[in-house]
């Protein structure tokens, strides 16, 4: 009975999200004055409403950290695309037995890269254990955008060290579900990139960025924007893989043609060592 009870409360809080999608597929509920304002899907979802979805966005998560003791964190980015080891060799397996060229060639490069996945676990494995030792007030914990690869990676590494982690997940159109290792009462769904930008900030205590795509370099380059120009306080900023970041962007270039300073490559640092970023962020805070 009460498997059942928790089935249909389910069922009842998705169902809003569902009476949204059945809206942008334009089967709009018909108009009804006399519904609550706060419970009326086609009041809540108009263009006029989107601040008060804005404020929702923003408070939500920011009370559910608050009240599990979520005040630092270090935030780790990176590829959705890379997987385990073993589910890389796995993929590998497959691949050579099918005789597929180009699968194989996948393949390969899957397995070069599950490297980095097993080094962000590495990583989030030292911060969590750190942060257990400490009292609650000092504990850092890691923060991902909640979905597969690197994020899950650094999820998994602090869930095998008992550790609370956080996942801000983003709704998109080829669903991206929270990953297995978040606590699953830290994982927290957007629909606004910009109020998740806005939540990984607020409590970043360090960021680490290893090998990704758009996503990773939109984080990337928002958080280097805001501590250059002072919009936000310093905070450690790792660059894990070096050999990846120094040929996919010439920093220097931007120094010698003026559109940085030469001071301005201080604000980040290049690693492939997990204990080595871990080091630079205690040194930080001397720690």
């Amino acid at each position: 009975m009460e498997a059942n009870t928790q089935l249909n409360e389910r069922r009842l809080a998705d169902a809003w999200a569902e009476l949204h999608a059945h809206a942008n597929n334009d089967n709009p509920l018909h108009a009804d004055a006399y519904r609550l304002a706060f419970a009326d899907p086609e009041f809540m979802f108009r263009r006029e409403t989107r601040g008060i979805r804005f404020q929702l966005e923003m408070l939500k998560p920011d009370l559910g950290q608050a009240e599990q003791g979520i005040e630092n964190t270090v935030v780790v980015f990176g590829s959705a695309r890379f997987v385990a080891p073993d589910e890389a060799a796995a993929q590998l397996s497959a691949a050579e037995a099918s005789g597929d060229a180009a699968q194989l060639q996948r393949a390969r490069q899957a397995v070069r890269n599950a490297r980095y996945y097993d080094l962000a676990r590495q990583f989030a494995g030292l911060v969590a254990n750190y942060s257990e030792r400490q009292r609650p007030a000092d504990r850092i914990y890691i923060c991902t955008g909640g979905g597969p690869g690197i994020m899950e990676a650094a999820n998994r590494g602090a869930h095998e060290a008992g550790a609370l982690n956080v996942g801000l997940n983003i709704g998109l159109p080829h669903e991206q579900s929270g990953n297995r290792f978040i606590s699953p009462s830290l994982s927290f769904k957007f629909h606004y990139f910009a109020l998740r930008k806005m939540h990984f900030m607020m409590r970043a205590k360090a960021l680490v960025a290893f090998p990704g795509g758009f996503g990773t370099l939109d984080e990337l380059f928002e958080v280097l924007t805001l501590v250059q120009t002072g919009k936000a306080k310093p905070v450690p900023i790792v660059l894990f893989g070096v050999d990846y970041w120094k040929r996919l962007i010439n920093f220097d270039v931007m120094v010698e043609e003026g559109t940085i300073a030469a001071k301005d490559l201080q604000l980040f640092h290049f690693t492939d060592d997990p204990q080595e970023a871990w080091g630079l962020i205690k040194a930080f805070y001397k720690l």
